[in-house]
Formats: structure tokens, C-alpha cells, sequence
């Protein structure tokens, strides 16, 4: 008798070591999709704070009479683009997460080209207006490259988790799946070719 219920009782605890170890991976992989969530949440909030920006950059820029006309017009179409494009973090696929990283990087292409068109204009580079709102964008951009980084070391340690033995069970059980962060675009790749 004593030891049918010692085998039963061994057998009750194995039941409930595997019951808590479910319980404590699924609870972390469910704690660290949040903070994906979260992360990308950042950098949708910090790609949102460059488009209100560039509406007052653009006001500041049409002051000047005779500045490009086709420039300020590609940086709103750009914000267009780019405002429209919403990934909502629980369906981050590859290919929705491309499409948002490649309109936002439209965007960043034609601010880049109206800061450079406006070095030409010397009544634009001194009105305190523009040079505000530049170093405001300056650090916005530097704030995208945090949030983005942040947001790929969220995704590396979920993926870790959801991938390593035996909360990869888990995950495939209950539909956790491996998610994508944000790569280097193509032209990254290549070195600029300089021209004299």
C-alpha cells in the first residue's frame, strides 16, 4: 500500500513540476511579447513625433519665395505615405513590417533632400524658426534609432525564448511565433560613391 501511494505521489509531483514549468514559460513568453508590443509601440510614437514636425518645418520652408517647389511637395506626399501606413504590433509580419520601414524610409529620403536643398537658401538657414525645428528633427531621427534598436533587442529576446527547448512547445502550442525586427535597408549596403 505504501508504495502504490508513493508511486502515485511521485507521479502527482511530476504532474505538477511540468503544470508550474508550463505555467512559468508560457507567463514569460506572454511577458515578453508585451514588451514587443511596447518596444514597437516606442517607435511608432517616435516615427509620429517626425511627421508633426515637418508640417512646422514645411510652413518655415514656404517662407522662402523662391525655394524648390517640387522639394516641399515630395516631403508631403512622403508624410502622406508614411502617416498612412499603420502595423498593428500584434500582426508584425515581415512583409507589413517592410512596407512600413520602406515608406518611412521615402520619408526620411525627401527630408534628407529638403536639408540639403535648403543649404542653398541663406535666409532659411538663419531664420531661428528652421533651426529649431532641425535640431528638433535631428533629435527625433536619433530617437528613431534608439526606439529601433530597442525594439530588436525586444524581438531577439522573445525569439530566444520562443525558440529554446521546451517553451518552443509552448509556443507552437499556443501560437507564439517568432517575430521580425527592422534590417538594413538594401541601399545600407553600399558605400556611397564620391565624385569629384
Amino acid at each position: 500500500m505504501l508504495r502504490k501511494n508513493l508511486g502515485l505521489f511521485i507521479f502527482l509531483g511530476v504532474i505538477v513540476i511540468l503544470f508550474a514549468m508550463g505555467c512559468n514559460g508560457y507567463n514569460g513568453l506572454v511577458n515578453q511579447d508585451e514588451n514587443v508590443n511596447q518596444t514597437w509601440n516606442n517607435v511608432q510614437s517616435d516615427y509620429q513625433r517626425r511627421a508633426d514636425l515637418i508640417p512646422n518645418l514645411v510652413a518655415s520652408v514656404k517662407g522662402e519665395a523662391n525655394f524648390e517647389k517640387t522639394t516641399l511637395e515630395n516631403v508631403i506626399a512622403a508624410r502622406a505615405s508614411a502617416t498612412q501606413m499603420k502595423v498593428d504590433a500584434k500582426d508584425l509580419t515581415p512583409e507589413k513590417l517592410q512596407q512600413f520601414q520602406a515608406s518611412q524610409g521615402q520619408l526620411s529620403q525627401a527630408l534628407g533632400r529638403l536639408m540639403v536643398v535648403s543649404e542653398n537658401y541663406p535666409n532659411l538657414k538663419a531664420n531661428e524658426a528652421f533651426r529649431g525645428l532641425q535640431a528638433q528633427l535631428e533629435g527625433t531621427e536619433n530617437r528613431i534609432k534608439v526606439s529601433r534598436n530597442d525594439f530588436n533587442a525586444a524581438v531577439a529576446d522573445y525569439n530566444k525564448r520562443a525558440r529554446s527547448f521546451p517553451v518552443n512547445l509552448l509556443a507552437g502550442a499556443f501560437g507564439f511565433k517568432t517575430k521580425e525586427g527592422f534590417k538594413a535597408e538594401e541601399a545600407a549596403s553600399k558605400a556611397p560613391e564620391v565624385k569629384f
